[in-house]
């Protein structure tokens, strides 16, 4: 499995996964006024508020209840997710029309490197932008690069995948199809 981990206590890096410069520690703390909230309580929904890229307009994951997500956070220096978002936007178009969603959380610190990652990787899904990756530290846990996560119709997390490989597709649409066949709220 292609993973890429973030720096916890010290430099760490992994074949073809490279830390920008750049990108702010995974380990800081949210800045005040951060709106967001875990579903570490088991059911309860996940609940967080962040910005489209590259107008700026705002998201709210609650504006998808009755989808199904798949958010796959995702950094411009990180190798795997130049592979995953291209299967995950193929995902997207095949099940758009029974109810799927799917985004790609970016957590870079600087958008600018973004333009130049989606012409090489060539990819259209919509990208949210999470500021000092406070979502992804916070709310979400991402311990690696990428992590996805498979959203049901109420908002829960039911599915977690670290890293990335083109293996795990056939496991990743069986999945997508069992909650994309649950009933909506």
């Amino acid at each position: 499995m292609r993973l890429c981990l973030p720096m916890v206590l010290g430099a760490l890096s992994l074949a073809g996964c490279a830390r920008a410069p750049s990108m702010p520690p995974l380990t800081q703390p949210a800045p005040s006024g951060v709106d967001a909230k875990g579903a570490e309580d088991g059911d309860a929904p996940l609940v967080f508020k962040v910005k489209r890229y590259p107008g700026g307009e705002p998201y709210d994951l609650a504006s998808d209840k009755g989808s199904v997500v798949l958010l796959d956070v995702w950094a411009t220096w990180c190798e795997p997710c130049k592979d995953a978002l291209p299967f995950y936007e193929n995902l997207q178009r095949e099940y758009a029309s029974k109810g799927l969603k799917v985004y790609a959380l970016n957590i870079d610190e600087d958008s600018r490197a973004i333009p130049a990652f989606l012409k090489e990787v060539k990819v259209g899904l919509p990208i949210l932008l999470d500021e000092n990756a406070q979502v992804a530290e916070r709310t979400l846990k991402v311990r690696g690069m990428p992590t996805t996560y498979f959203i049901d119709r109420r908002g829960v997390v039911r599915h977690v995948h670290e890293g990335f490989n083109e293996e795990f597709l056939t496991k990743y649409q069986s999945e997508l199809e069992a909650l994309l066949a649950e009933p909506a709220p």
